[in-house]
């Protein structure tokens, strides 16, 4: 199988991977240069220099398929990168287009249950752009392109370890009462999540990336704070950027993740995902945490 992936960063590089090692052939598309920051042992993948946002960006040419969209961070890349691939590809469309989104579509703040049908009406400027993004791939599927997109949950795991720093230097506080909801997933289980929807995912349809357990940030910081022997964080006081109230609190559900694609995670909750983190942190001397009194 030829498949471009269009964004080879935290999540596009692993995906990338992953399908070269299967012995697929790869076409990875990057704004910087790779093959100086990757292992010796890294499988081989042909690799494209190109910014999307910018109209001369170029893309590859021939007959693909399957397409990865996994362009993300900014709003440009997000809508201009939408654009362009969905363009590129109108006229001969490949067997399967993934686009990768992201949960910040949703703006529920009361903590209630979300599924892939509920509203989108984001509270940032990102979540806004992955809507219109969304909008776009929604408008070529009703003229028949081969699209499924994923909605994908918070990453953590290997090079996302900034949340952990940040609580291990005490720089943590909790919002309002600490009860609005984290919606995780593992680098581990969002790459095996992307490959089981371009695989098996039902063009036209939405899926939630996102692990079995929304957690509340009090509970997830009790845990952590009770597995490292820290304190918990304190509460951040009104008027601090923490404390603001109109931030997004949902518990965004996995189940057509689950029913419909037939993915098992590897990690079902933040509990196994994180201690993993932890174990593989300790056994390669990077987890220091200083002694706290009691």
């Amino acid at each position: 199988m030829r498949v471009l992936v269009a964004g080879c960063g935290y999540l596009g590089l692993p995906i990338a991977l992953e399908l070269a090692r299967q012995g697929h052939e790869v076409v990875g598309l990057r704004r910087t240069p790779a093959a100086d920051s990757l292992p010796a042992d890294t499988p081989s993948i042909a690799w494209m220099t190109t910014d999307l946002t910018q109209p001369d960006g170029t893309l590859p040419e021939g007959r693909f398929d399957a397409v990865i969209f996994a362009l993300g961070g900014t709003c440009s890349a997000v809508l201009e990168g939408t654009r362009r691939l969905l363009a590129h590809f109108a006229a001969e469309p490949p067997t399967r287009y993934l686009h990768l989104g992201c949960t910040e579509v949703y703006g529920q703040t009361d903590g209630s249950v979300v599924k892939e049908n509920h509203p989108t009406d984001p509270l940032t400027e990102l979540g806004r752009a992955h809507v219109e993004a969304e909008r776009l791939v929604l408008a070529a599927i009703r003229n028949r392109f081969p699209a499924v997109l994923l909605r994908v949950a918070r990453i953590y795991g290997p090079g996302r370890e900034h949340d952990l720093a940040k609580f291990i230097r005490n720089e943590v506080r909790l919002a309002g009462q600490g009860h609005r909801n984290l919606n995780l997933i593992h680098l581990d289980d969002a790459v095996g999540g992307a490959l089981a929807a371009l695989k098996s995912g039902r063009p036209g349809e939405i899926y939630n990336l996102v692990d079995q357990e929304p957690v509340t940030e009090i509970h997830f910081f009790t845990w952590l704070a009770e597995s490292l022997g820290k304190y918990v964080p304190p509460f951040a006081p009104p008027g601090e950027p923490g404390a603001k109230a109109s931030i997004a609190n949902a518990r965004i559900s996995n189940r057509r993740l689950a029913m419909e694609l037939g993915h098992r995670l590897k990690y079902p909750t933040f509990r196994q995902g994180m201690t993993a983190e932890l174990k593989r942190l300790t056994e390669a001397g990077q987890l220091d945490i200083p002694r706290e009194e009691r």
